[in-house]
């Protein structure tokens, strides 16, 4: 089996399947919002799993993407695995139980975007409203995206980590 509806993934659960969630994302992505039971295990460090046998694994991610990759990594490895169709979305949208480690649903990535982009924006149009210095903010956005690309160190990630919003729940 390829794929796996959400509804039949919920059917084998209920009826006590021997399963093992799987979901590829990152630490962050997987705290903000994950399946019950589901174990982390980011994309680039899935091949050091190990597997047992006569466990179903479901391979799950945010939509899907990750997750396919994931299937094909392991199945090159001679370890079969399905993907759940749609992923956390697709089973978020149906209304089933979704579990949290922090109290925002939205993972440290799109909080780095959303507040860069927010930066980005108002560095521009301060710069054509009011001043042309406002462009240095931009500046220290883009400098500091070029770092985090190059370093993985994500200063602005870093200080979003320690709001209240991204502390994990006790």
């Amino acid at each position: 089996m390829e794929e796996i509806a959400p509804a039949a993934l919920d059917a084998w659960i209920t009826q006590g399947m021997r399963l093992r969630l799987v979901d590829v994302r990152s630490p962050s992505e997987f705290a903000s919002g994950h399946l019950p039971g589901a174990v982390n295990r980011p994309l680039e460090t899935l091949g050091s799993a190990s597997w047992e046998s006569g466990e179903r694994i479901v391979l799950l991610c945010q939509a899907g993407t990750r997750a396919r990759m994931a299937q094909q990594a392991l199945r090159s490895a001679g370890v079969e695995a399905c993907v759940l169709c749609g992923g956390t979305a697709a089973w978020r949208a149906e209304g089933r139980a979704i579990a949290r480690d922090t109290a925002t649903s939205w993972s440290l990535e799109r909080q780095v975007r959303l507040g860069a982009g927010m930066l980005v924006l108002l560095g521009t149009l301060a710069s054509a409203l009011l001043d042309a210095k406002w462009l240095l903010l931009t500046g220290v956005v883009g400098a500091g995206l070029t770092f985090a690309g190059l370093t993985d160190i994500c200063m602005m990630g870093n200080l979003l980590a320690h709001m209240p919003w991204n502390r994990r729940n006790t």
